[in-house]
């Protein structure tokens, strides 16, 4: 039998696996702490609204929601928090006083994976780390990011953690519509989407996934609100990753959406979408517009709408051809999908061509905070009346090659 390691990563993981899944992340904790002499490690994940860090905490004895957890906001991205998650780098400040050494630092180390920002690791240190002990930090930050993605298949304590606000029931099942990372960096490209508000509603889903040579990009808004709206999302994405994983073209994934949408409904309820396929070699998009909002072109810093032409929306007539249309990404792209809570009612209020060229340098992580908080502050403080969803890819070109560190690309964006 192999030897178990005490130290370094290794040590970690061990201690990881060896615990069950709810006590996993205490046991990183505490076992990092004794290997660079923390006084306190504690991990904070995002929240569901993108908006602040949430300690982990397990509920109460009264279970979940008889205990608040602590939270940190992101809104003030001048303060060190929000700049270690905005940057993706590790950072050493001085800890707050306290009583503690003059000496005593604060080490912010960002738990991320392929670009997803899972979470935030805080160590307090009574004095400043070596280099080796700030390496080892970093490693067990990203080596964080994957325990997470795995413990949370087996406990409800990652979400409970997560939530800020009672999620309604339409809410719940349209998070499960959603994939498991909502940024992926690769060589080729990066993404990021979002949904707001993140608790209630239903009816809007993003979704991607990657092959060998594509990457397969839907965006899709089921007709009305709440659970009648998650139920139809949920039979159209269904449909679609089914079609997408039996390998068939973006035309027939749209007809059988179709069919099992009028088959189920009865015509009476119906899901727009945009469904792209690119090819990670050319840069060639395959598209299917089925009544939805076109995807918006960056591009030379001026944004155009690309010129597709709509079908109709799956659901409303059976028998309905899907057309596949094409068009071409050149390196330095960006691509801008929106559903129409995007663009209609007080989001017509936000100057979204503006934005996207102010900001076209910035993360597409950090846009979709952007654009949200438009909306947001568009709706004047008042509940959205419809879901708002974003989602950008930015085509770096062809090539597999990736330069990052600790979960997080070097240089992001295009």
């Amino acid at each position: 039998m192999p030897k178990r390691s005490d130290d370094g990563l290794a040590g970690l993981l061990d201690a990881v696996e060896a615990a069950p899944p709810v006590a996993a992340v205490d046991v990183f904790e505490r076992r990092l702490g004794e290997q660079v002499g923390a006084e306190r490690v504690s991990f904070f994940l995002t929240d569901f609204a993108g908006q602040a860090l949430v300690r982990l905490t397990h509920p109460g004895a009264g279970g979940p929601g008889t205990e608040r957890a602590e939270q940190v906001s992101l809104d003030d991205e001048t303060l060190p928090y929000g700049r270690a998650v905005i940057e993706q780098r590790l950072r050493v400040l001085p800890a707050p006083g306290d009583g503690r050494p003059a000496g005593a630092v604060r080490v912010l180390a960002p738990v991320t994976a392929r670009g997803d920002a899972i979470g935030l690791l805080e160590l307090l240190l009574p004095q400043h780390p070596g280099e080796d002990a700030l390496a080892l930090v970093a490693a067990a930050a990203h080596a964080l990011a994957y325990v997470v993605t795995t413990e949370r298949r087996h406990t409800d304590l990652y979400e409970w953690s997560r939530r800020g606000d009672p999620v309604s029931l339409a809410g719940e099942i349209q998070r499960q519509l959603l994939p498991n990372a909502f940024t992926c960096e690769a060589g080729q490209f990066t993404l990021a989407a979002w949904l707001e508000p993140a608790s209630t509603v239903g009816g809007d889903t993003f979704d991607y996934a990657l092959d060998a040579d594509r990457l397969y990009v839907s965006m899709t808004d089921a007709m009305g609100h709440d659970t009648a709206a998650a139920l139809l999302a949920t039979l159209a994405v269904g449909s679609l990753r089914n079609g997408r994983r039996a390998g068939h073209d973006l035309g027939r994934m749209a007809g059988a959406a179709n069919r099992a949408l009028v088959e189920h409904h009865d015509g009476l309820g119906f899901v727009t979408g945009l469904l792209l396929s690119v090819d990670l070699v050319t840069g060639g998009v395959d598209a299917v517009d089925a009544g939805h909002p076109p995807p918006l072109l960056v591009r030379d810093g001026e944004v155009r709408a690309v010129p597709l032409e709509p079908d109709l929306p799956m659901g409303v007539l059976a028998g309905t051809g899907y057309r596949v249309q094409r068009f071409r990404l050149r390196p330095g792209d960006r691509l801008v999908l929106l559903t129409d809570g995007m663009v209609e009612r007080s989001a017509r209020r936000v100057d979204l061509p503006g934005l996207l060229v102010r900001h076209r340098d910035t993360h597409p992580r950090q846009l979709m905070r952007v654009l949200t908080a438009a909306v947001q502050e568009a709706a004047g403080g008042e509940p959205l009346a419809d879901d708002a969803t974003a989602l950008c890819l930015d085509w770096a070109g062809p090539g597999d090659d990736r330069r990052a560190e600790a979960g997080a690309s070097v240089t992001g964006g295009p």
